[in-house]
């Protein structure tokens, strides 16, 4: 899957855009709206499901790989779970660094292999609009910068559901600075819930001090990507981005090994995009190591203990 977030998309004025796509929303809505007559099926075991509404870059992966070493650490035996297209064979194969992944056409079957398998909790990467199976804790994943971008449904916006899809989550990780307005709007559609906020740290920072860099990115949000390179006082001379989930092809990491080498620059990616690169090429590819940081971290372990 090719495809390039409209910029439209993340901007609070009203586009024309919007009222040549607003039919389109409407007819989404209403699969959205038949999708929850969908029969739940309860499992055993308990099923943490970490989504969005807000379609890509919202920090989800990460959380799964943080809430898998949580409830690791808490003596459980966690496998993740994984609904199979092909345009993710870059977070499935970050995701097997981790620990046990169960991928298949329908999380059911992916279910039924885990608990065969003797894992006794599964964490879902995305999944909160799959009511086929019955979790018992929801985090939604957003992220501060972008929020719910202009508010409105695919293909008009950002958005898989309605804001007020928060009445059906436990829990909200918002990745940023805490934004008190976005909080607001938050405990209005559910008073109950719980906020916690996350960063990304980089690992491997040090490694890139001092040197030119030619960041490229093919992720849902990679102006996110960027501004986390300058943050770190990264000495950026290039940025490119391509649709998410891109297929680079050789040919495009020769383009930009080029444009790289003319700055006197060296070529910088994301881990997923890493992965997705050929084998053959991406040997002469850095790439960022993050991890996220969740602040309370001990309120939300304790959270977590309290649901599973």
């Amino acid at each position: 899957m090719n495809f390039k977030k409209p910029i439209f998309w993340d901007n609070p004025k009203f586009s024309l855009w919007i009222l040549i796509f607003y039919p389109f929303s409407i007819i989404f809505y209403f699969f959205s709206l038949i999708n929850k007559l969908k029969k739940k099926k309860k499992f055993q075991i308990p099923i943490i499901c970490v989504g969005n509404i807000y379609i890509g870059g919202t920090g989800k992966t990460p959380l799964v790989k943080e809430i898998f070493n949580i409830t690791k650490s808490l003596g459980k035996n966690p496998g993740i779970i994984k609904k199979y297209y092909k345009y993710l064979d870059d977070e499935i194969t970050m995701l097997k660094k981790v620990g046990k992944i169960f991928v298949d056409k329908k999380r059911i079957d992916s279910m039924k292999s885990l608990i065969k398998n003797k894992n006794d909790l599964a964490i879902l990467d995305d999944g909160f609009q799959d009511y086929t199976l019955e979790k018992n804790f929801s985090i939604l994943c957003f992220n501060q910068k972008q929020w719910i971008g202009n508010g409105f449904l695919i293909p008009c916006g950002p958005l898989r559901e309605k804001i007020s899809a928060i009445k059906r989550a436990n829990c909200i990780f918002i990745n940023g600075k805490k934004n008190n307005e976005i909080e607001k709007k938050i405990y209005n559609e559910n008073n109950q819930i719980k906020i916690f906020y996350s960063k990304y740290k980089a690992l491997n920072i040090d490694k890139y001090k001092n040197k030119k860099i030619y960041a490229f990115a093919g992720i849902g949000n990679p102006l996110n990507f960027f501004d986390l390179l300058k943050e770190n006082n990264l000495e950026l001379v290039g940025e490119e981005f391509f649709p998410d989930h891109y297929s680079f092809t050789k040919n495009d990491i020769n383009i930009l090994k080029k444009k790289a080498e003319a700055l006197g620059a060296i070529l910088l990616t994301t881990e997923k995009d890493f992965f997705r690169i050929m084998n053959e090429v991406n040997k002469e590819i850095d790439y960022l190591e993050i991890k996220v940081e969740i602040e309370n971290k001990d309120n939300f372990i304790e959270f977590i203990k309290n649901k599973i």
